[in-house]
């Protein structure tokens, strides 16, 4: 089974044909409101590819959150939510409703400007064992142990918010013997604690190791401990280290590209997914860039899911 561990928001997108400049006002194309983040994109995409997944994050409270709630669950998706919701659990200067991201697509091109509050003053409970036995208790309904193949294997995946609630399931995770893998979309306060604990790392173009080299991104994060980084770069190769060597991994080609919202959280579901089926990394991270490359042919990060029919809707 996979587990996901992170962050979870309300996406409020809209469609333009361009950015509006300083003091301008744009009229939108189409506009559309779900549940996005990391974590919870991969999450939706491994439940699409038939994969049982559990996802931990901080949702809030109120109508807002309990949206996110009813959406992620109709993705199939099982939620543990490390946070006490009743009254009065938000301490203050905390935020009680979930996250938000405003999502602004450029029709054309696909690109997307993202502004979000991401984990900010989302509070989480301090882990502790009986969160920890929720987060690796029994496997989400509808899977069995004795359904399990044999190469399959259970795996972690963190895109690195709430520090300290991802550091407590990747301990504990390692010690059930979990696969631990990364999303290493950006450089976090904890990125540099979480690594030692990390098997693979996929990262984003953009990812930087502070005072180390854009050349040198590879290198330093696997002198950290994983035994395999990958970077993702648009529609170029997917550059791989793996024990020291070097290879790529092809993008296939896009004609039409609709939005580019979410698809390195695909490529991360995609790759998480793959790895719990028992593929080798460079497989499955092969596997993970057909899917990412057709997520930006439709609308959204999870537009590709409806289209296909796939579980998890």
């Amino acid at each position: 089974m996979l587990i996901c561990c992170g962050l979870v928001t309300l996406d409020l997108t809209q469609v333009v044909h361009a950015l509006p400049g300083p003091n301008a006002k744009v009229v939108a194309l189409s506009q559309n409101a779900t549940f996005g983040g990391p974590a919870a994109n991969a999450a939706a995409t491994a439940a699409a590819l038939g994969v049982p997944v559990r996802l931990v994050t901080a949702v809030g409270s109120g109508v807002l959150a309990d949206v996110v709630r009813a959406e992620v669950a109709a993705a199939g998706v099982e939620l543990v939510e490390p946070v006490d919701r009743a009254e009065g659990a938000v301490p203050p200067g905390g935020a009680s409703g979930p996250a938000v991201s405003t999502v602004l697509v450029t029709a054309g091109t696909g690109e997307r400007a993202v502004v979000s509050t991401n984990a900010a003053n989302r509070p989480t409970a301090l882990p502790d064992g009986s969160l920890l036995d929720r987060v690796f208790g029994p496997r989400p309904k509808g899977r069995d142990e004795g359904e399990v193949r044999d190469r399959e294997r259970d795996v972690l995946l963190l895109d690195g918010h709430h520090p300290a609630l991802a550091s407590a399931v990747a301990r504990r995770a390692r010690a059930a013997g979990y696969v631990v893998v990364l999303d290493g979309g950006s450089w976090k306060d904890g990125t540099a604690d979480l690594l030692p604990l990390c098997d693979a790392v996929v990262l984003s173009e953009d990812f930087r190791v502070p005072d180390v080299p854009v050349g040198r991104v590879l290198d330093a994060v696997a002198e950290l401990g994983p035994s395999f980084v990958a970077r993702s770069r648009g529609a170029a190769p997917l550059e791989l280290l793996d024990k020291g060597a070097r290879s790529t991994v092809p993008v296939p080609v896009v004609h039409e590209v609709i939005d580019t919202l979410g698809a390195g959280d695909v490529l991360h579901g995609a790759f998480a997914a793959g790895v719990a089926r028992g593929g080798p990394w460079e497989r499955a991270l092969e596997e993970a860039a057909v899917v990412a490359s057709r997520s930006v042919t439709l609308p959204g990060a999870r537009g590709w899911i409806r289209q296909s029919g796939a579980p998890g809707r």
